[in-house]
């Protein structure tokens, strides 16, 4: 049956984050510096000036997915505390982005003028087949997560009021499109502040349901305790082994200091104060957050107490369902606001991040060196409209949805990590560190990545990001020691001279 009552929270949340995209846009153009650079800067970058909650906020809500609101709960419903456990080191997320790349990309990038990541890495390396791989591999990377982003919000659309998933669909996703393109960067970032309070509305209002449908925190403890004991155990019955703890505090909690989506918000911050804040609120805003939603993965089996099969054979139905049995269709719409609010603040961060590397690190790129200098209401028509068709494809590729949208997602966030982080680490802190080794890095460790992805094959039981991780680490060394190291002139405004 369908309901309009838990239609119109999601309508008018909708609603409101078109509006703040377009009042911040307007706002750049007030302020904006006139010319073809200025409006980049703007468009990629809000021209550096974010403060620190939009900050902390945008990032944790580009960090933040359906995944985490949906997927990752499923999990715990059924493995128990021992997937909350692992989701812990989630806390550490923001922390170490900040604090290992924060102020040296900050620093770096405003040297160079760089407004992208792909910027950064191309002045280092002195590489443009560099540059142009590490564009492609961003785009093909974050078409798949935002697939799952849009198939995620769809489904839990759909479970929630009733409607189709295809209505579903379309009314998400073309307003995300919509309001990653008129509002750019700046748009994106107020919007994901928008988002990330959402979810925390979301996951009080989902907590409230749960609570109250079983009886209170103490007899859900209760009643899983008798039904589930293993579920109490750290290691679950061995549904947890320490491998899958360790592999996955590396993918979801280490290694994210390096996923570009976040990286260019080390880049778009006003100052070392804005920094410092943003780093102590995102990480207790973070921890909590992510915590607290997989935690109602759990305590969703005190009121699901059936098999998986019961549910659709996927725990990507376990939090919808627990939001329609819980909560009253008014109170639903409003719950499933949060994870819908964290699918559209993904999709809008990689949106404009893959825009980017189209339009300034491919195209324009190829046009300064080629002396020719497209206008700047060129290069705002081709922004924009790169961004939307983009966001057109992603949205045609979800209307067949793929299954598990958790794994989706690992998968991305695996590739990403796998490509960037030594190139970004050797860019910044290995003066040894040369285009050879980052060519061989990049494209050698995300192919053992991959191959060993569609293979299946692992190393004692590991994920395959410790495969891909490894191979990239040892090609960095070996290629970087094995050949010519990087021009003095080029490292200056990485590694100044006293």
């Amino acid at each position: 049956m369908t309901s309009l009552a838990g239609l119109l929270p999601v309508a008018l949340f909708l609603v409101v984050a078109l509006v703040v995209a377009v009042l911040a846009r307007r706002q750049a153009v007030d302020g904006e510096i006139s010319g073809t650079r200025g409006f980049i800067s703007e468009y990629f970058l809000g021209n550096r000036t974010l403060g620190p909650f939009v900050l902390a906020m945008t990032t944790i809500a580009t960090y933040g997915s359906v995944s985490s609101f949906v997927g990752g709960p499923g999990q715990a419903w059924s493995i128990g505390w021992g997937w909350v456990y692992m989701a812990t080191v989630q806390v550490t997320a923001l922390f170490l982005l900040y604090g290992i790349l924060g102020k040296k990309m900050a620093l770096v990038s405003r040297k160079l003028g760089s407004v992208t990541i792909i910027d950064v890495i191309r002045e280092r390396y002195q590489s443009n087949v560099l540059a142009t791989l590490s564009a492609l591999i961003i785009v093909l990377f974050f078409a798949t997560t935002m697939i799952a982003q849009f198939v995620g919000g769809a489904k839990l659309f759909e479970a929630v009021t009733g409607y189709s998933y295809l209505m579903g669909l379309a009314i998400f996703g073309i307003a995300c499109i919509l309001f990653t393109t008129i509002g750019g960067f700046r748009g994106v970032a107020f919007t994901d502040a928008l988002c990330g309070i959402a979810m925390i509305v979301g996951i009080l209002v989902l907590a409230g349901g749960i609570l109250s449908a079983g009886g209170g925190y103490e007899n859900i403890m209760d009643t899983i305790a008798a039904n589930h004991p293993q579920m109490m155990e750290p290691l679950s019955g061995g549904n947890m082994p320490i491998g899958l703890y360790f592999t996955q505090w590396l993918l979801v909690g280490v290694f994210t200091f390096c996923l570009p989506q976040s990286v260019v918000r080390t880049m778009s911050y006003k100052d070392t104060q804005s920094l410092h804040k943003a780093m102590i609120w995102g990480t207790v805003i973070c921890g909590a957050m992510m915590i607290g939603v997989t935690s109602l993965g759990v305590l969703s089996a005190g009121i699901l107490p059936g098999t998986l099969e019961d549910y659709g054979g996927s725990v990507d139905n376990i939090i919808p369902t627990a939001i329609v049995q819980s909560l009253p269709p008014w109170l639903a719409g409003i719950a499933i606001i949060g994870p819908i609010a964290a699918s559209i603040s993904t999709v809008s961060s990689l949106l404009i991040a893959s825009s980017s590397a189209i339009i300034k690190d491919l195209w324009l790129h190829r046009t300064e060196v080629a002396g020719t200098h497209p206008t700047e209401k060129t290069v705002v028509r081709s922004s924009q409209v790169v961004t939307f068709v983009i966001g057109i494809v992603v949205f045609a590729l979800s209307i067949v949805p793929p299954e598990v949208i958790w794994k989706i997602n690992m998968f991305a966030f695996g590739g990403l990590e796998t490509a960037f982080c030594w190139v970004l680490v050797g860019a910044l802190f290995w003066k040894r560190a040369n285009a050879t080794g980052a060519l061989l890095s990049m494209g050698g460790g995300t192919l053992a990545y991959c191959v060993a992805m569609a293979l299946g094959f692992k190393i004692a039981g590991l994920h395959q990001i410790t495969i891909g991780i490894t191979v990239a680490l040892v090609l960095m060394v070996v290629g970087s020691l094995a050949s010519k190291p990087t021009d003095r002139e080029a490292l200056e405004a990485f590694f100044p001279e006293k």
